[in-house]
């Protein structure tokens, strides 16, 4: 079944893009989420317009997210993360700790999925996280794993 994505669905593809899925998958969990729409000759007409809506939509917010990146540029953001004597952290740090962490200390809102660690973070120290907001806007942040 082909299908038109309506977001970005992590093993599936991005938004807008035509894919190939199982029937089962696409008419049980895709479309009824709203995560896509069959790519019939009438969805796939509108595909274009629906890109050229994103197209202007993403110019639009370019200016802020060069703002959001000129702000976080000398940042560090301080995660906390309870730890054993070796300084190994109990679990992970993850991109949706990083997305509240810069809401509630910079007041900052990004979406987790633009957030990229670098492989597991596990031990505390200092690290960089690459901040996705635009395709033509990344930034780093740089933030440090703090003893609880």
């Amino acid at each position: 079944m082909e299908i038109i994505l309506l977001q970005d669905v992590d093993n599936v593809g991005s938004k807008h893009d035509v894919v190939s899925v199982k029937d089962g998958h696409g008419r049980n969990y895709l479309i009824p989420q709203k995560l896509a729409i069959v790519a019939n000759k009438g969805n796939r007409a509108r595909l274009e317009d629906m890109k050229k809506q994103e197209a202007s939509r993403e110019a639009k917010m370019l200016g802020h997210y060069e703002q959001i990146a000129a702000s976080l540029k000398d940042v560090v953001l301080k995660i906390g993360a309870k730890a054993g004597t070796t300084g190994k952290i109990f679990g992970s740090v993850t991109n949706a700790q990083l997305a509240q962490a810069l809401k509630e200390q910079f007041n900052v809102e990004i979406e987790r999925r633009k957030i990229v660690l670098p492989d597991e973070v596990k031990t505390i120290g200092s690290y960089t996280a690459v901040l996705h907001l635009h395709p033509q806007v990344e930034t780093q942040l740089q933030f440090e794993v703090v003893q609880e």
